[in-house]
This record gives C-alpha cells, sequence and structure tokens, in this order.
C-alpha cells in the first residue's frame, strides 16, 4: 500500500479495486480548491454532532441539558446565582432558569450588529469563559455549550432579565434566527437571570425524550458540589408529573453520606479538608465502609471526570503515602513488611475530589478527564498535609483504617494464591471444566451458548431441550454468593463461582480476557418469580464487577420464560407476565379456557422449555446493556441491605428501569 499512494501523489495513472469496483484516475482528479467544503456558523455540529456531545443516542440527548445547566452552575460558582429551576415541559422541551447576572444583551465590540447573546447562541467557541474576567473559573471549556444546543434543537428559545429589562430571542431549524432579540418590556419583579428553553431536533436524536431519573441524578450531584445551591426539578408531562428539590448545606459531605446510606460506615465521621491558591481550589471528602469496593467520584469546576485525570491520580498517590506512613509510624506495619497497596487502601472507600481552576484542559468536549499537571501538585499536597492530620486527630478512625487496609492486603494474596491454583489446576486437567457442565459439542465460540440453570430439575429439562450442538447447560444451586459484599478470596472459594468462572474459560477480574470466552452468548435462564429474579440480579453482579468485558461486548443475556400458558383451540399459547395476561384477555373477552401458571422451570417439560425460551426464533431474550448490570449492581447493594426506607425510594425512583429484575 506505501508503492501504491505514492503512485499517486506522483500523479501517475492508478486503478484501485476493491470486490468489483474500480476506482479510476478520472474519478480522483476532482480534488481542487472548489470541492473544499466550508461548514459556516452551527453546520459543523449538525454535520459531525457526535463530535460535540458524543452520541444522538439518550447520552447525547441528555448532553443538552447538561451543558445549559452547568452554565447557570458557572453563576453559581462565580457567587452570582443561587437558585436553578430546570423543568421537562408536556411538550417535550426542556427549560433551565437560573438567577444569575443574565448573558449580555448589548451589542459586541467586535460586531457591532449583533447582541452578545445572538453570537453566544449562534457561533462557536464565543463565550465569557476565555478571558478570565467573565469567570473566575466555569465548566464551560470550549464555548461550544449553548450554541451546540441550538444547533441541534429544532426550537430555542432565550429569556434574558438584566438591568431591569427583560429580553426575548427565538431560534428555529437548527440555529436560524426567528426573532432576534429584543427588549419586550421590565424584568418581572428587578429579577435578573437567563432562561434557555429548547426542544431537540427529532431528525437529528434517536429519541427525544427526556429520562427524569437520569435528570434528576445529575441534578443532585450538582446541589452536592455546590454547598447551599438550590435546584428545583419539576416534570409536566402527562403521567410523569413530579417535584424535587435539592439542597445540601454539608456539600460534598452531604454526598458521602449519601452514597454511603446504602452501606454500613467504618465510622460515622466523614473526613473533609480543602486547600486554596490564587487560581486554583481543591476539596476533599472521604468516608470508608466495611464493603470491599472502592467508589472515588472526581469533578472539576462541576464538571463528572469519569475518566478521572490529575486530580484523581494526585489524590489517589498522596493517600498511599500517607495511610502507609501512618501505619508505619503506628507499628501496624513492621519493618519487615511490604507497604500497603493502593488497592489495599482504597478498598470501601468512598470519595469526592472536586477542584475549581481558572484555565481546566479537558481531554475532548464531553471532558471526561482532567489533563492538568498543576491540580495534581495541589491536591497532592493537600492530602499529605490534611490527611495526615485527621488520622492524627481521630485515632480510633485512623486504627479502623489501617486495620481494613491490613485485611484487604491479607486478602489480595489469598486471592492471588487462589487464582494461581485455579489457573494450574487448568494447565494439569486441561480445560478444567465443571463437572455439572453439559457442554455442547460445538468448538465455534460465536454459535456456541451457555446457559445457566437454576436448579437440577431445571437443569434437566434444560438439558432435554436443548440443540446439543451449540448449547451447554451449567446448573447453579440456588442463589449464588452475593459478590457485592465479598472479599474477591471468599469469592473464589465458593463452588457456583468456581464453575461459572471454568464453564467461561476467560479467567477473573483483570486476568479476565475477552477472546477466550467459550460462549458468545452466556444467557441467565431462572424461574419468573422473586427467587429467579433474586438469582439474575445476583449473576448479573457478578459480571458486572468481575468480567465486565463480557457485559460491554453484548455477550450477556436474560432469558425470559412466560409466566402462563393458555389453549387456543388445540394450540397452547403462552404470556410472558401478568400484563401480557390481561392484554390478552382485553382482545379475547370471551376466551374460556384455563390459564396456567408455570410456578418454575422444574415444572415445564422440555417441549414447553425450548419452544419458549430454547429454540432460536421462537424465545425471548434480554441482551443485557452495562447499564442494567450496573443497575443490578446496584439493588444488591441497595435492595439486598437493612434500610427499608432507602429500598423503599430506591424502587419508586427506579421502578421502570427495575422492571426486568422483577423487584
Amino acid at each position: 500500500m506505501p508503492s501504491l499512494d505514492r503512485g499517486i501523489r506522483k500523479g501517475a495513472y492508478v486503478a484501485l479495486e476493491v470486490g468489483a469496483v474500480t476506482v479510476d484516475e478520472a474519478t480522483r482528479a476532482s480534488y481542487e480548491a472548489g470541492d473544499i467544503t466550508v461548514l459556516e456558523g452551527l453546520e459543523p455540529v449538525r454535520a459531525r454532532p457526535g463530535m460535540y456531545i458524543g452520541s444522538t443516542g439518550p447520552t447525547g440527548l441528555h448532553h443538552l441539558v447538561w451543558e445549559v445547566v452547568d452554565n447557570s452552575v458557572d453563576e453559581a460558582m462565580a457567587g452570582f446565582a443561587g437558585r436553578i429551576d430546570v423543568t421537562l415541559l408536556a411538550d417535550g422541551g426542556c427549560r433551565v432558569t437560573d438567577n444569575g447576572r443574565g448573558i449580555p444583551v448589548a451589542p459586541h465590540p467586535q460586531y457591532p450588529d449583533r447582541s452578545a447573546a445572538e453570537l453566544v447562541l449562534t457561533t462557536l467557541h464565543a463565550g465569557g469563559k476565555f478571558g478570565g474576567s467573565g469567570y473566575k473559573v466555569s465548566g464551560g471549556l470550549h464555548g461550544v455549550g449553548v450554541s451546540v444546543v441550538n444547533a441541534l434543537s429544532s426550537r430555542l428559545t432565550l429569556e434574558i432579565d438584566r438591568d431591569g429589562k427583560h429580553h426575548v430571542a427565538e431560534f428555529v431549524h437548527g440555529g436560524e434566527i426567528k426573532v432576534a432579540l429584543k427588549e419586550t418590556g421590565p424584568a418581572p419583579r428587578g429579577r435578573t437571570g437567563t432562561t434557555v428553553t429548547f426542544w431537540p431536533d427529532a431528525s437529528v436524536f434517536e429519541e427525544t425524550e427526556f429520562r427524569a431519573t437520569t435528570v434528576l441524578e445529575r441534578l443532585q450531584i450538582m446541589a452536592f458540589l455546590n454547598k447551599g445551591l438550590e435546584i428545583r426539578f419539576k416534570d409536566e408531562r402527562a403521567g410523569k408529573e413530579q417535584e424535587v428539590t435539592y439542597r445540601y448545606t454539608g456539600g460534598i459531605v452531604d454526598y458521602v453520606k449519601h452514597l454511603n446510606a446504602s452501606k454500613e460506615p467504618l465510622f460515622s465521621r466523614v473526613c473533609s479538608y480543602s486547600v486554596g491558591e490564587d487560581d486554583q481550589e481543591v476539596e476533599v471528602a472521604l468516608q470508608w465502609n466495611t464493603g470491599f469496593h472502592e467508589s472515588i467520584h472526581s469533578f472539576a469546576n462541576g464538571i463528572s471526570t469519569i475518566e478521572g485525570g490529575m486530580h484523581e491520580e494526585g489524590f489517589k498517590t498522596a493517600l498511599t503515602g500517607v495511610v502507609n506512613r501512618y501505619a508505619r509510624a503506628k507499628g501496624a506495619l513492621k519493618e519487615k513488611d511490604e507497604n500497603f497497596q493502593g488497592e489495599d487502601i482504597r478498598e470501601g472507600l468512598t470519595a469526592i475530589v472536586s477542584v475549581r481552576l481558572r484555565d481546566p484542559q479537558f481531554e475532548g468536549q464531553t471532558k471526561g478527564k482532567l489533563g492538568n499537571v498543576s491540580i495534581r501538585s495541589l491536591v497532592t499536597k493537600a492530602t499529605n498535609e490534611k490527611l495526615a492530620e485527621w488520622l492524627e486527630e481521630h485515632p480510633p478512625e485512623a486504627n479502623k483504617v489501617v486495620q481494613k487496609a491490613t485485611l484487604a492486603a491479607r486478602a489480595r494474596v489469598a486471592a492471588r494464591t487462589a487464582r494461581d491454583l485455579t489457573r494450574r489446576k487448568s494447565a494439569l486437567d486441561g480445560a478444567g471444566l465443571p463437572g455439572k457442565l453439559v457442554d455442547c459439542s460445538s468448538r465455534n465460540a460465536a454459535e456456541s451458548e451457555l446457559f445457566i440453570v437454576e436448579g437440577n430439575s431445571a437443569g434437566g429439562s434444560a438439558k432435554d431441550a436443548r440443540d446439543p450442538r451449540t448449547q451447554a447447560i451449567l446448573p447453579i444451586r440456588g442463589k449464588i454468593l452475593n459478590v457485592e459484599r465479598a472479599r474477591i478470596d471468599k469469592m473464589l472459594k465458593n463452588v457456583e463461582i468456581q464453575a461459572l468462572i471454568s464453564a467461561i474459560g476467560a479467567g477473573l477480574a483483570d486476568d479476565f480476557e475477552i477472546d477466550k470466552i467459550r460462549y458468545h452468548k452466556v444467557i441467565i435462564l431462572a424461574d419468573a418469580d422473586v427467587d429467579g429474579s433474586h438469582i439474575r440480579t445476583l449473576l448479573l453482579t457478578f459480571f458486572f464487577r468481575q468480567m465486565r468485558p463480557m457485559v460491554e461486548g453484548g455477550f450477556v443475556y436474560v432469558a425470559q420464560p412466560p409466566l402462563y400458558s393458555t389453549l387456543v383451540g388445540k394450540e397452547k399459547m403462552y404470556l410472558k407476565d401478568d400484563a401480557a395476561k390481561a392484554a390478552f384477555l382485553a382482545e379475547n373477552p370471551n376466551h374460556k379456557a384455563e390459564f396456567q401458571r408455570l410456578k418454575g422451570l422444574g415444572e415445564m417439560d422440555f417441549h414447553e422449555l425450548r419452544d419458549t425460551t430454547m429454540e432460536p426464533g421462537k424465545r425471548s431474550l434480554l441482551q443485557i446493556t452495562v447499564e442494567q448490570a450496573a443497575l443490578a449492581d446496584e439493588v444488591c447493594s441497595v435492595l439486598m441491605g437493612d434500610d427499608v426506607d432507602l429500598r423503599r425510594a430506591f424502587i419508586q425512583t427506579n421502578a421502570k428501569d427495575v422492571r426486568f429484575l422483577d423487584f
């Protein structure tokens, strides 16, 4: 290919053949100045929306809300706004209102025929966050936020209250000015602030219906990160009406308590500290719980940095050093002992690392990772000084942290030994497959399926119903270990977990190798009742925690066996659940035959199981997404805890999302 490329650059005659298509010199010749396309105004956004909002799916749709809300939060961080209202309108739009200063409405010095507000809404990289005079810190970096929202909306209305006057502008079709900014009268009750109302463009997005739970989660985080800021949410859509208000006087300390509410804190105190310099500041809150998974959430200027960055790196490094130094000073680590590793110390840790800085250097428009080296130094310095002081001032809590790290280190060594034994056993025993696995004859992973079946009786039915060439059956006994609340060394000793690891054949956790999985469909086949739901949730949590690439790759499924059967003439008909039964009766009010409730897979004969659940083309399978597996993980944490009120609130908030779990 390099020689071919050189030939083209020299102008030689070349033919490129791709299948039956030939592209000759005449076709390639048209590459002149007139062939260069110049996208002006907001056209680049509509041409490549994914570059600006990540995707045109639900994530990108909600990113529009975040862009507008972040601008209002910037006003709050600057000290000019104390309240933000977010409303999901009955007609599908979204309105965001703040009581900040209001976008400037005067003509722009460089463009005297255009107002500053119009420039902000219609021009990429126009905003008050570049020079440093408008905002000391802000979440906005590229100046494309609200203009991108305008570009991807079928309609957008801007209202500004400033200098005692009310101004309105309206845009349509991705940024066209329908009504230029104009004064319409006095500002109501002398208020100041900005209101942006927009309707996402259905020709751009795969769907345009906002998810209230997603919006609420983000707004609550914003309220936690901005101590004292009041954020009001209202949903005006038919059948979804609700109003929620968030305001936290404790800020990120309240955030840590909220995250640990479903867990058992190691101690009641929340450690918190903050340090500031001229152009940057850091605020940290942390608390350990008795669980085994770390939960560190980092933010830069109110933006969630889900991929971490320099601030998170600085915190982790300093945390490891501080706890190790404390443990050695107090004799918990002897001279011959190795230092704790970072993962030992962070086991069960819940922490918020929030930084604010004048010139944040994010990676990408979606701002997932922070790259400022200077903030790493500040976070490291703050943690080295303040956390060390806190441990010295609170010896009971510090001792519990050290004790937990000691147990975690022992568990890490035990888990490594168990993994090594598992590897050696597999090498000695060939495939190392569990004895109760009824494997398929095919060795082509792409066509092979593994059904994880609850109980031996159901396993027997599934064995008779399967296609032995491509379908394998692994019966498990009842509810597996809840890995959300178990150390990895204990987990690796569990017989059912061992069987799953061996059958799938790709390792575990950091050692998991997706290209070694033996089946491209791993299907959870459990009863259509609460116990079956419990088993599905535990299995999904295990896959999410220990085999996540398999979930991310779309290889995990939940089979949905029917709950009812009935006869229509001489033909048996299956109904998934009570809703399906009610719909059937509504359509067939004269139906006389009885309904048989299929209480368990073991009660279904192999014909029924094959026709409803196992035979391709007839079965009902749900492909599990990472978000659904994460929800199962949260279910294990919350619904299987002891806090009844928390469980009830969780179910009410996530009712639609946990429906497939049948809780």
